[in-house]
């Protein structure tokens, strides 16, 4: 029976949240704890020796930390690694989301005790990710392969006023590597719409700001959109791009049970811009988005659909290709490029200042 079920190494150097941590994994059938560990140099020996289906790793560890831990593993006996942070202050966040770097598949919050009233939240967003990120194929997906498809990246005759971009599961890494192609000068905004859990979004906001050339801020209603920067929709509202490129933030009712909703953004950049845009459909779960870029596509908009071969959970883009929504469909190292050619021919209007 155990053979079936995911494997855990819990890595935290609290004994309290070791015991935490563990008795959360083995309320779930499907997950077992093959080991609990204190330090990040057991960590690596655990995994050398009895490679488990996923890692669950701490950050902060005295000796070896969860970063270097997690480096290490990924250069001897690369395995799923799940970083696990407490949400304190953004600077702090920003810090954890660097365990992308270091080769981690996703970043979730620590659970709390039962007594706290997002006890119940946490503990079932860090078994998904658990199960989700057990089945990734490691961070030898990144090094990418030549691909097949030989096309260039679409080109554009028409001035491209907004790019829309939308991502869940797996998408911070995503972002950083789409978003750190991007000249400083990209002449055009950037509207992006990022599943993730509540209080790590101005973690991501600051973290991807540290590691590309984009301006990245948390988007306030009623903005004008500036050229060069890139407005992530912020948590529980729904992101719309409105007339005079300013930005609306709505508490309309979730759409896929998700608010923000990616569906949602695209839709208005469909209505707003027609043909004078792109969107951009990144690694995710789920259906939402699909719709969207539809309406975009139909609309004479430029679509991008992140291929298969280098997406964390195919779902998102997966539905896009399947509705035809999709201009092309890239893998994630060239879709960076492909932006920066369509946008680099045309200038923004030189009223914005």
């Amino acid at each position: 029976m155990n053979r079936n079920r995911i494997s855990v190494l819990v890595v935290d150097d609290s004994e309290v949240i070791r015991m935490l941590l563990v008795h959360l994994i083995e309320q779930d059938p499907a997950l077992r704890v093959a080991g609990a560990v204190g330090r990040g140099d057991q960590a690596v020996a655990f995994v050398q020796a009895n490679p488990p289906d996923v890692v669950l790793m701490d950050i902060q560890m005295d000796g070896m930390d969860g970063f270097e831990a997690t480096r290490r593993i990924m250069e001897t006996q690369p395995v799923p690694i799940v970083m696990c942070s407490a949400v304190t202050d953004v600077y702090a966040v920003a810090t954890a989301f660097h365990a992308y770097d270091a080769g981690a598949v996703a970043l979730v919050e620590k659970p709390v005790g039962d007594s706290h009233p997002d006890a119940v939240r946490l503990g079932r967003e860090l078994l998904q990710t658990l199960h989700l990120m057990s089945e990734v194929k490691v961070v030898r997906r990144w090094a990418r392969k030549p691909q097949a498809q030989a096309s260039q990246p679409p080109s554009s005759s028409s001035r491209i006023q907004f790019v829309g971009i939308g991502a869940s599961t797996g998408g911070p890494p995503a972002l950083q590597a789409v978003l750190g192609r991007l000249d400083k000068d990209f002449p055009v905004p950037i509207v992006i719409v990022q599943h993730i859990s509540a209080g790590f979004l101005p973690g991501l906001s600051e973290w991807l700001g540290q590691t590309t050339a984009v301006r990245v801020q948390i988007a306030a209603h009623g903005i004008e959109a500036r050229p060069g920067h890139a407005y992530l929709a912020p948590d529980d509202f729904h992101l719309t791009v409105g007339e005079h490129r300013r930005l609306r933030l709505e508490k309309a009712s979730p759409v896929h049970g998700l608010r923000p909703a990616v569906d949602t953004l695209f839709h208005s950049i469909a209505r707003q811009c027609g043909p004078n845009a792109v969107g951009v459909l990144l690694t995710g779960m789920g259906k939402d988005g699909a719709q969207g870029l539809l309406a975009m596509r139909d609309s004479g908009a430029i679509t991008l659909v992140q291929d298969k071969a280098t997406s964390v959970i195919y779902g998102m883009p997966g539905e896009a290709v399947a509705l035809g929504a999709a201009s092309q469909v890239l893998p994630l190292d060239r879709i960076g490029e492909a932006l920066q050619r369509v946008v680099q021919p045309h200038s923004y209007p030189k009223a914005l200042p």
